[in-house]
């Protein structure tokens, strides 16, 4: 079976500066990514050149079997890609219900699964908070907006970008809970984080990326077996 997502030689530039050198990596449906690594060797750019908010990328990326390297980030978001980004990116003179209702859509395939009920029965805060303004939410549960909001849209892939980044350790719990419920769901998902030994227990496969390239990638029990790839690229 062909990957979901397959990219072959990426290369990604900000101006003059190169990013990315040659990156290759495959995704296939279902399959839950940790992507872990310092600041600055290239997460938060893969992403960006996944979704098409990063426009000088070179190489090859299709998802779904289609040519996507020089989609705009519409037309990528259309084919069943959802992107969280760091910073949550929430509406704040909106509602909750607000920002939900205003990316609903069906899926590629037609799938409702995700409406705005199955969200709220995830994220019971949010329900509570349903009348709220992005502005008035506290920062845990304006990233359980942005993951409701991305499923919402009933994707294929979601793209999740410092996914417990300044969380309180029981609002990160439940960010934890949800990518397991998301893997359940049969969604594919590449996510960011600092803490590799939560993402270990959720992830299919962990990817390690250094100086715009992939270091490693392979189960999470083989990265646990080699300490020194850890303290290498994570000082760990």
């Amino acid at each position: 079976m062909s990957p979901l997502l397959a990219i072959n030689d990426l290369k990604s530039f900000y101006g003059a500066s190169q990013v990315l050198h040659g990156l290759n990596l495959a995704v296939n449906r279902g399959e839950q990514i940790a992507l872990i690594g310092r600041n600055g060797m290239g997460k938060t750019t893969l992403l960006k050149s996944i979704t098409g908010l990063l426009a000088d990328r070179r190489g090859e990326i299709s998802f779904a079997g289609a040519n996507v390297l020089g989609a705009k980030p519409e037309e990528i978001a259309r084919r069943g890609v959802a992107y969280v980004p760091e910073g949550r990116g929430v509406f704040g003179s909106l509602s909750v219900v607000e920002n939900l209702v205003m990316a609903a859509r069906a899926g590629v395939s037609g799938s409702r699964r995700w409406t705005i009920e199955r969200v709220f029965e995830v994220f019971p805060r949010l329900h509570q908070r349903r009348g709220n303004g992005g502005h008035q939410l506290s920062g845990g549960e304006q990233q359980m907006l942005s993951i409701g909001r991305a499923l919402m849209t009933n994707p294929d892939l979601i793209l999740l970008d410092e996914a417990t980044e300044g969380l309180a350790p029981l609002i990160a719990l439940e960010i934890w809970k949800t990518l397991s419920i998301i893997r359940e769901e049969g969604i594919a998902t590449i996510v960011v984080d600092k803490d590799h030994r939560a993402l270990a227990k959720v992830a299919d496969r962990m990817v390690v990326m250094a100086k715009g390239e992939i270091a490693f990638s392979g189960p999470p029990a083989a990265l646990q077996a080699d300490p020194s790839i850890l303290e290498k690229h994570l000082g760990v």
